[in-house]
């Protein structure tokens, strides 16, 4: 029986070589490719079509370029710029010196006095505008009635000038006194000065001849 089912077989294999083609294979399936998955972007891409002051940025995907419209900003401006602006002013300074030369005293007949003090007092302007009204006035410690001459104005005492007073009050006879010098300008008073002993203004050249005079400072 064995030998009978080989026969068979062996035939049926020579039969197939006479008809001249062999049994195919059965073909294999294999699995299709899938194109690549498309990717949404949450944000959409919104192209704005060209303008003249677009420049074109290459995208770096494809070949395709996005067109971005360049905006030119004017530089800010300031109100404070655009405006002209006043000159800044440097606020007048008044200030003076004040030098008592010396002293000397007398008999005042015509006013009804007995012994009065003279005292010789230059004022000079060291500030950096003109002093308008300026005076300057005399005390004593021991001053008696008030003199017409205790004070002794000018209209005005330019810049860098100087002007040289003589001041009179009513003193106690034959007894030295402390005297005071203050020199203002519209009634403001700039600078007081005391004199413990005023020196005798004989023994330091005499009276000075430019009394009242305004003249520049040295």
């Amino acid at each position: 029986m064995k030998k009978i089912s080989t026969l068979f077989i062996a035939i049926l294999i020579s039969s197939c070589d006479i008809l001249g083609s062999a049994p195919r294979p059965l073909p294999i399936q294999t699995a299709i490719s899938s194109s690549t998955p498309v990717i949404v972007s949450a944000t959409p891409l919104i192209i704005q079509p060209p303008t003249q002051n677009s420049t074109l940025i290459p995208s770096q995907g494809n070949n395709t370029s996005i067109p971005v419209t360049m905006t030119e900003v004017a530089p800010p401006t300031s109100a404070v710029t655009d405006q002209l602006l006043p000159t800044e002013t440097q606020p007048t300074i008044q200030s003076v010196s004040v030098e008592i030369l010396g002293c000397d005293t007398g008999i005042d007949i015509l006013n009804g006095m007995g012994e009065v003090t003279n005292a010789y007092v230059t004022v000079k302007n060291t500030g950096t505008g003109d002093l308008p009204n300026l005076c300057s006035l005399l005390r004593a410690v021991d001053e008696g009635r008030s003199h017409p001459d205790k004070k002794v104005c000018v209209n005005s005492l330019p810049i860098q000038t100087q002007i040289t007073f003589k001041l009179t009050v009513d003193t106690t006879y034959q007894k030295d006194t402390v005297i005071q010098v203050d020199a203002t300008t519209n009634d403001l008073t700039l600078l007081r000065l005391d004199k413990q002993s005023c020196r005798d203004i004989n023994l330091f050249g005499g009276t000075p001849a430019d009394l009242g005079v305004v003249k520049p400072a040295p």
